[in-house]
C-alpha cells in the first residue's frame, strides 16, 4: 500500500503539518523532531508526492524543454546548460523532442502547459504565429533558447546569426576567394536559416562580390543535404572555390562529396560552416567554423528563465551571446 503522510506522523509521534515542514525544509523545526521524522520516512520508505505539493503550492518545480531534434549534437550540448542551471536552483526538467515539425511542437507546448510547468523553454526553429497563439494562453513564463521571434517580444537567448555567417564568408574573402556557394538552411526561418543567409549576402555585397543565385542551394540542416548541394556545386562549369554550410552537418557532407569526386580539402575547395559541434573535429581534415556557445546559451537560458519565474527583476530579456570562429584545417588561401 502507498505510505501517506499521515503514517509518517503516526510513525514519528508527530503531526502532519510537522511532517510537511521537515519535507520542505522549513527551518522552524526542531533538529531532534527532525531526525524522528527522517527515520520514520526512511522506515517507512515515504516518497513525497509532487502532485500533491505542487497543488498546494501552486508550483511543480518543474520546467518544460522543448527541443527540436534530440538526436542532434548540438541541441544536447544546449540541454545540458539547462539541466545544470536547473539542478542548481532545485528545478526538474521535462525534454520533449519535437522532430523540427511545427504541428508537434504545438501539441508538445500544449500539453507541457497541461502538466502545469512553472516554465517552459522552447528551443530550435521558426516561431510562427501559431507558436505565438500557443504562448498566449499560458499563464507562465516561457523563454526562447537558441531561436528568436521576428519581433523580439518573448524574452530569448541566442547569437547574432546574421553576424555569424557574415563573419565565416568574410574569412573566406580574406584568404582570397570570390566565388563562394552555399548551402543554406530554409529560408523561412528568420531567426536563424533566413538570417545566416542574409549574412552571406551581405558579405558578397560588402566585398564587391555579386550575388549568383547559382551558388546557393538550399538544405535541411542535415549531412544529406550537404552531400546532394556539393554535388551540384561540383557540376557546375564554373564551380565554387569555397563553400559556406550554414551547420557542421552540411558542411561535413560537402568535405565527404568533394573527397569521393577525387578533389581535396581544402586545396581544391576550402568549407567552412556554423556550429562548431563535436563532429567539426572529428572530421579530416579537421573543419573551421564559427563557435556558437550551445552550452552557454542552454545555461544562460535556463538562468533568465528563474528569474522570469521568481519575478526578479531582469534587465535585458533578449540576451545576445558572442560567437568566434574556431580555425582548423579546411580552409586555405586562394
Amino acid at each position: 500500500m502507498t505510505v501517506t503522510i499521515y503514517d509518517v506522523a503516526r510513525e514519528a509521534g508527530v503531526s502532519m503539518a510537522t511532517v510537511s515542514r521537515v519535507v520542505n525544509n522549513n527551518p522552524n523545526v526542531k533538529p531532534q523532531t527532525r531526525k524522528k521524522v527522517f527515520e520514520a520516512i526512511e522506515r517507512l520508505g515515504y516518497r513525497p508526492n509532487a502532485v500533491a505539493r505542487g497543488l498546494a503550492s501552486k508550483k511543480t518545480t518543474t520546467v518544460g524543454v522543448v527541443i527540436p531534434d534530440i538526436s542532434n549534437a548540438i541541441f544536447a550540448e544546449v540541454a545540458r546548460g539547462i539541466e545544470d542551471i536547473a539542478n542548481m536552483y532545485h528545478y526538474n526538467i521535462i525534454l520533449c523532442n519535437a522532430d523540427k515539425r511545427k504541428e508537434k511542437e504545438i501539441r508538445v507546448i500544449n500539453t507541457l502547459l497541461e502538466k502545469q510547468v512553472d516554465g517552459l523553454l522552447f528551443m530550435g526553429g521558426a516561431v510562427t504565429d501559431e507558436h505565438l497563439q500557443a504562448f498566449k494562453t499560458a499563464n507562465v513564463p516561457i523563454v526562447l533558447c537558441a531561436t528568436t521571434d521576428e519581433n523580439g517580444v518573448i524574452p530569448s537567448v541566442d547569437i547574432d546569426h546574421e553576424a555569424a555567417a557574415f563573419d565565416a564568408v568574410q574569412a573566406l574573402i580574406n584568404e582570397g576567394h570570390t566565388r563562394i556557394s552555399m548551402i543554406s538552411g530554409t529560408l523561412q526561418d528568420p531567426a536563424i536559416g533566413f538570417a545566416r543567409f542574409q549574412g552571406y549576402k551581405r558579405a558578397l555585397e560588402t566585398a564587391g562580390i555579386t550575388y549568383d543565385e547559382d551558388l546557393v542551394r538550399i538544405g535541411n540542416y542535415r549531412y544529406e543535404s550537404g552531400t546532394e548541394a556539393m554535388k551540384y556545386f561540383l557540376g557546375l562549369a564554373n564551380r565554387p572555390t569555397a563553400v559556406f554550410a550554414a551547420t557542421d552537418e552540411m558542411a561535413i557532407g560537402a568535405i565527404h562529396s568533394i573527397q569521393d569526386s577525387g578533389l581535396k580539402v581544402p586545396q581544391d575547395i576550402s568549407v567552412i560552416s556554423v556550429d562548431n559541434s563535436r563532429m567539426a573535429s572529428m572530421v579530416r581534415p579537421q573543419l573551421t567554423a564559427v563557435a556558437q556557445p550551445m552550452y552557454d546559451i542552454g545555461a544562460v537560458s535556463m538562468r533568465l528563465l528563474t528569474k522570469l519565474m521568481k519575478k526578479e527583476n531582469v534587465d535585458h530579456a533578449k540576451v545576445v551571446l558572442p560567437h568566434e570562429i574556431v580555425k582548423r584545417q579546411s580552409v586555405s588561401a586562394r
